[in-house]
């Protein structure tokens, strides 16, 4: 009885000491309320891979990482490589739900991210991924994070080397120091996701090889990637992913991809009779793998036959260096063409067996077949180069190639086709070409003959077809639908997409969209804007749309119509809008939406009751994606797209609050290295344009920038920028922000209604971000890249903002004006004004001040009030430079800003008709008009273009200032 009491007490005692002391042990999770030690560990489920704490040789310093639990001495995956460790420390689940490890101390020493988890645990997957989720997660792919998004020398099975585009982050591996030594070393693995991706081994950010762009079937640099039964390679590119990976279907197999500390690429496979590892690849293996060995249009064949050189020109082509191609065998100058080409005219050479040249600037089609490639090519006089962009099915897709072909090779076997571009005469046969041009005219003319015969029959049975379609229809309504067609099925008209393929877009008839919207009734609508209403409605299946009805009054038309579906048909991007289809038919212009459920943005930030839903977490999310779209239409996609519109109520979100980029219509495209461009007829909305486009006409990426960060504090703030004024009226939103942020009270600015719980630090750098894009001047303004970066990093360098451009700067163009110009014409905004001779130009000189005083005069006595006219607005019949600051930022006007462009009009014509010194005419001078009536004409002009609107004169009372500039009509 006392042994058995006893032994029940020491029970007890155990059970309570686990209780108050719990320590992992050898399983494979660990829970919130445990510790891991540097004596302990987790081991996967099968005894596949196990965590812990490991020093390597002789060193004091410890790592927190991943090794083979059966497989002696191969670690996998080390969290804290540059930060080593005691071997007091131990790892545990912190406050913020992640995984955190302290030393005897307390401190943290190491973390991962912070997550929101509510009852976390820690478990290591026998793929080797050690992963953070909830307890009850029951979804095995659904992680709060995981090791595999941070590799460090080795690629797994099931591991992506690559980008989540979504989240910006980049995968990839980097070397050890050395085999002890797990801290960063020079080389580096990683995947440039742009043009034709392909991945490059850096020595620090210089390359030593790439693996050539991935074909369908491997990376054209890898022959050995042949397809296999048991190990799976794999490469995926979409909007939100671009990676590489590779999977094992066989448990017996063990392999691995690491890049070693002198450089070397290898893969590992584990031989398990042997016990040990066994090289099944590796790269570079020869000197044909070193990036660019045998320079520009130069193929590297590693078969070569000594005394010949690797390095060897191809048809066409000769030494740049012969000397020290020959002699000195380097071929790193080389080739040059023999023949200059004739671009239409050319011809193209086929290479078989190649590794294709450097991707990332190529463009690729993954539509077109070989043959539409090589026309487009043909075409295209700067093009080089094409091949198929896959080769799995007999071959489908195009890339391109333009400017010098770097870093090729020949294989014995492998690689793929490539045909290069050469001048006729290099590949033409005498003989062949006049039997061949004997072939090809007799074809030809039989193939007219028939094409003639085929067009008459054809165009009999369409026209019948027709005639039978539209007999309901008046001749109004059938050219107005022969028109529209054009508008929707019209071929590709820019840079590198010339006559490509057919848009594939849906086309909805007019019933079926009238029935999903009961005969467009208002109860359907959800709003209106420039371009008309937009209504709720839902199909036959089941599908909710948004369908934005053109009016027959909208002051946008045709052209805006056509360029919205063009350009966001073709653009797929999380953070855009997309287009299902559209409507066509009679004078009926209907564009056809995904549904957003929180419509646009500026009715849920703007609303008293609907902004609750918007706490910070929401609008940093939404400041963020719409930063990504925007970088994706000035710099990802296909085109460089300026929005010129961007706004509030151009924001959709969706039903996670997701912003999505809408309205196109008023887009317009940018060659690939144009950087800006000047419009006769500014279109935007008064708040968000830029000054130099509101008042010059000139639009670039840095003014959608600048339309981006009046949206940033707005969001911040809860309050529109137009509309806005604090402080007795002399400020608006841009220059209060800037007034609290030179305060030091920036978080004064962040909406009260998101309360206390916001980053601050996340706050403080949507605030700058903000600010350094609204800078006056455009050079200024960061691009949408270093905003990304800058939005999405707390360690980024950020400039201090500049003042923002809430006054408005004058035209540089109007300083090059000079009095000996004779004869000169131009044309703004549509209106041409040829410069007179000097008599007659100082009599309409005189004329025009004359009359437009008494006009203004009579007008400005007559209105007694103000108004105040905000909207979206076509300033196609205002003068750009003649407004007032306040009318071209905000579009508020009031017999002030007509004063303001009377005084501009005075001191233009004044300055230009003569030089700095007098700024006066000659020939007023010769009418010996006195000089106190010239100076007094500038100084009332200067009186006019002040800064403040409540500093300029009303118009009656410059009438004695200016009657000296008056009387100079007495003396005409």
């Amino acid at each position: 009885m006392r042994a058995s009491t006893k032994h029940h007490f020491f029970t007890i005692l155990y059970l309570t000491w686990l209780a108050l002391f719990p320590i992992a042990t050898s399983l494979d999770t660990l829970s919130a309320n445990q510790q891991l030690r540097y004596h302990q560990s987790l081991v996967s489920a099968r005894d596949v891979f196990e965590f812990g704490f490991f020093n390597r040789g002789s060193s004091k310093n410890w790592y927190l990482g991943i090794w083979y639990k059966n497989i002696p001495d191969t670690v996998v995956w080390v969290a804290n490589r540059d930060t080593p460790l005691s071997n007091s420390s131990a790892l545990k689940i912190g406050d913020h739900g992640n995984i955190v490890v302290v030393d005897e101390a307390g401190n943290a020493t190491w973390s991962s991210n912070q997550t929101q988890a509510v009852n976390p645990v820690v478990q290591l997957l026998d793929s080797g991924n050690l992963v953070l989720k909830e307890a009850n997660e029951n979804n095995a792919g659904k992680f709060l994070w995981q090791s595999f998004d941070y590799p460090t020398d080795t690629l797994l099975p099931g591991m992506k080397l690559g980008w989540d585009l979504n989240r910006g982050l980049n995968r990839y591996i980097t070397a050890w120091k050395s085999s002890d030594d797990p801290s960063s070393g020079d080389f580096s693995f990683k995947l440039n996701y742009h043009g034709f991706p392909e991945i490059f081994l850096l020595n620090k950010q210089i390359i030593k090889y790439r693996s050539g762009p991935w074909n369908g079937q491997r990376f054209s640099g890898v022959p050995e990637m042949s397809p296999r039964s048991d190990l799976e390679f794999s490469f995926v590119m979409n909007r939100d992913e671009v990676y590489y990976s590779f999977d094992i279907h066989n448990d017996s197999i063990i392999s691995r991809l690491v890049v070693n500390p002198i450089g070397t690429l290898q893969r590992w496979t584990w031989i398990e009779s042997s016990r040990a590892w066994n090289p099944f690849w590796y790269a570079p293996k020869d000197q044909c793998d070193n990036y660019r060995e045998c320079g520009p249009y130069g193929i590297c064949d590693s078969n070569a036959v000594p005394p010949s050189p690797v390095c060897q020109c191809m048809k066409g082509f000769e030494p740049n260096n012969s000397y020290n191609w020959n002699v000195l065998r380097d071929g790193s100058g080389g080739c040059v063409r023999k023949t200059h080409l004739e671009c239409s005219k050319d011809k193209f050479l086929m290479l078989k067996n190649m590794k294709l040249p450097e991707s990332t600037t190529a463009f690729v089609d993954r539509i077109m077949n070989l043959e539409e490639c090589r026309k487009m090519c043909l075409k295209n006089c700067s093009c080089t180069a094409y091949s198929n962009a896959n080769i799995s099915d007999g071959g489908t897709g195009c890339s391109m190639w333009t400017g010098d072909l770097m870093d090729m090779r020949d294989y014995a076997e492998g690689g793929q086709a490539f045909y290069v571009r050469l001048a006729a005469s290099e590949l033409d046969d005498a003989g062949k070409t006049k039997r061949l041009l004997l072939i090809v005219g007799i074809t030809v003319g039989i193939l007219i003959l028939l094409s003639g015969l085929f067009f008459i029959w054809k165009r009999q049975t369409l026209r019948s077809l027709w005639e039978r379609k539209v007999e309901h229809k008046g001749p109004h309504e059938r050219s107005q639908d022969f028109l529209l067609n054009d508008v929707v099925i019209s071929k590709r008209e820019y840079s590198g997409e010339r006559n490509q393929d057919e848009l594939e877009l849906p086309l909805f008839d007019y019933t079926t969209v009238a029935m999903a919207t009961n005969n467009f009734s208002d109860e359907y609508k959800l709003g209106q804007g420039g371009f008309g209403c937009v209504y709720k409605a839902r199909l036959v299946e089941g599908q909710e749309i948004a369908v934005k009805r053109l009016s027959k009054n909208s002051c946008q038309g045709i052209e805006e119509f056509k360029t919205e579906v063009r350009l966001i048909a073709r653009l797929q991007h999380r953070n855009l809008v997309r287009l299902v289809g559209c409507c066509i038919e009679t004078d009926e212009k209907m564009l056809i939406y995904e549904y957003m459920e929180h419509r646009s943005l500026d009715s849920v930030l703007f609303s008293r009751t609907k902004k609750s839903l918007l706490d910070w977490e929401k609008r940093f999310n939404i400041i963020c994606g719409i930063a990504r779209g925007l970088l994706y239409l000035h710099q990802d996609s296909r085109f460089r797209i300026i929005h010129r519109d961007l706004k509030a109520s151009n924001i959709l979100l969706d039903g996670e609050l997701t912003p999505k980029i809408s309205d196109f219509g008023m887009a317009r495209i940018f060659g690939k290295d144009q950087t800006e461009a000047n419009t006769r007829r500014v279109v935007g909305t008064y708040g968000y344009m830029s000054p130099e486009y509101a008042m010059d006409g000139l639009f670039s990426v840095k003014s959608d920038a600048f339309s981006f960060g009046v949206l940033v504090l707005e969001i911040i703030s809860g309050k529109k920028n137009k509309g806005f004024y604090y402080s007795n009226n002399e400020l608006n939103l841009l220059a209060y922000a800037w007034k609290l942020w030179n305060e030091g009270k920036g978080l004064e600015l962040v909406d009260s209604s998101v309360g206390d719980s916001y980053s601050v630090s996340e706050a403080l750098r949507c605030i700058q971000v903000g600010l350094l894009c609204v800078q006056e001047h455009a050079e200024d303004r960061p691009n949408m890249s270093s905003v990304v970066l800058m939005l999405s990093s707390e360690s980024a360098t950020m400039q201090q903002p500049k003042n923002p451009g809430f006054c408005l700067g004058r035209n540089p163009a109007e300083t090059d004006s000079s009095s000996s110009k004779q004869e000169e014409s131009c044309t703004v905004n549509q209106v041409t004004v040829t410069t007179l001779d000097a008599r007659v130009k100082s009599t309409i000189l005189a004329l025009y001040i004359f009359c437009t005083f008494i006009i203004l005069v009579l007008i400005n006595e007559a209105l007694t009030s103000n108004y105040s006219v905000c909207s979206q607005v076509d300033m196609k019949d205002s003068g750009q430079g003649l407004k007032s600051s306040r009318q071209a930022t905000d579009g508020q006007f009031s017999v002030k800003s007509d004063v303001f462009s009377f005084g501009l009009e005075i001191a233009r014509k004044l300055w230009n008709e003569g030089r700095a010194m007098e700024m006066m005419d000659s020939l007023m001078k010769s009418r010996v008009v006195p000089e106190s009536q010239g100076l007094r004409g500038i100084q009332v002009g200067l009186l006019y273009v002040q800064k403040r609107p409540e500093d300029w004169p009303l118009m009656s009372s410059s009438w004695k200032m200016t009657g000296g500039v008056v009387d100079i009509m007495a003396v005409l």
